[in-house]
C-alpha cells in the first residue's frame, strides 16, 4: 500500500497552543477575533436558511460561540489536534465556521477536505483567516534590520496565502460555488515595539518550525524599530501595520444547487453581444 505523501511541518502547532494559553492567561488582544466574529454573523445572517448542526473548527476562544447564539442552534466547538485529523465524521454537520485559526495548519488542502468530508450535501464552509500582505511592514523591517546586523536573514513571519491561492484549494477540495474574498484592516500603533507586544497577546509571534531557538538580540529588536518608523510611519508619527483577513465560502454538492453551463450550450455568441452593445 502506497504512504500518503508527508506534509511538511511548517508551523510548531504544541508551540501554538502554548502561545494561545500564554495570550489568554495574559489578557488577549482581541480586536480581529472580535471583527471577525461580527462579519461572521453578518454574512450569515444573509443566507436564508437554517443549519442545525454546526461546528466552530479552531477559533481561538469562544467568541463566535457568543456572537453567533441567536443565529444557530447549536455550535459544537472543535480544536484542532496536532496532527491535524479532525475526526468529524462523515456527514455530520450543517455548517463548519472558522476564525483565524486555518492559516496556522500544516497541510490546508487536507484540512479542507476533511472539512467537505463532514459536511452534509449543501453544507456550508465559512472561514477567515490571516493571509495576504499581513505584517508586510514587519517583514520588510526585520529582514532590513538582520541583513544589516546579522548577515542574514531568519525565518520569523509566517508564509500566508494568498486569495488566488486559498480559492484555488477549495476548489482542489471539491467545494461546490467557491468564493473568497478580502478585507484589509490597517491599525496603527505608537511604535513597532507596542505592535509586537500585541502580537504577544494575539499568541501570535514566531512558531515557525525552522525558527531560530536563540533570542532576538536588543541591537537587532532596536535596529527593526528603526528601520520600521522611518518607512511605515504617518505624519504623526504613528506607524502602520497591515492584517488582510481572507473570507472563504464553499458549500458541499448537492443537486439543487446551481450548476455552471456546459462548455457550447450558450444560446448566443459574444461577438454577436458585443456587436450589439456597439450600436
Amino acid at each position: 500500500m502506497t504512504e500518503p505523501p508527508t506534509v511538511p511541518q511548517v508551523f510548531d502547532r504544541p508551540a501554538l497552543h502554548a502561545r494561545l494559553k500564554r495570550a489568554a492567561r495574559g489578557g488577549a488582544a482581541t480586536f480581529l477575533l472580535d471583527r471577525v466574529a461580527d462579519e461572521m454573523a453578518e454574512r450569515l445572517h444573509a443566507i436564508l436558511r437554517e443549519f442545525p448542526d454546526s461546528a466552530d473548527l479552531g477559533t481561538p476562544t469562544d467568541i463566535l460561540q457568543k456572537t453567533l447564539k441567536t443565529r444557530l442552534n447549536h455550535l459544537d466547538p472543535v480544536a484542532i489536534p496536532h496532527d491535524e485529523r479532525l475526526g468529524l465524521g462523515d456527514n455530520a454537520y450543517d455548517l463548519v465556521v472558522s476564525a483565524l485559526a486555518l492559516q496556522f495548519v500544516n497541510d490546508l488542502p487536507g484540512v479542507l477536505a476533511q472539512i467537505r468530508q463532514a459536511l452534509r450535501p449543501d453544507g456550508l464552509l465559512l472561514a477567515a483567516l490571516i493571509g495576504g500582505e499581513t505584517l508586510t511592514e514587519l517583514r520588510q523591517s526585520f529582514a532590513a534590520a538582520e541583513t544589516e546586523l546579522d548577515g542574514g536573514l531568519s525565518p520569523r513571519v509566517a508564509p500566508l496565502a494568498d486569495l488566488r491561492d486559498v480559492g484555488a484549494l477549495l476548489q482542489r477540495a471539491r467545494f461546490a460555488l467557491p468564493v473568497a474574498d478580502l478585507d484589509r484592516v490597517v491599525v496603527r500603533y505608537d511604535t513597532a515595539l507596542a505592535l509586537m507586544a500585541d502580537l504577544r497577546r494575539m499568541g501570535a509571534t514566531n512558531i515557525l518550525t525552522e525558527r531560530r531557538r536563540t533570542p532576538l538580540s536588543r541591537a537587532t529588536l532596536a535596529r527593526t524599530a528603526e528601520i520600521y518608523a522611518e518607512n511605515f510611519s504617518d505624519p504623526d508619527g504613528r506607524i502602520r501595520a497591515t492584517f488582510d483577513i481572507v473570507w472563504v465560502a464553499g458549500w458541499k454538492p448537492h443537486p439543487s444547487q446551481q450548476q455552471p453551463l456546459q462548455p457550447g450550450s450558450a444560446k448566443a455568441r459574444l461577438e454577436d453581444a458585443i456587436k450589439g452593445r456597439k450600436k
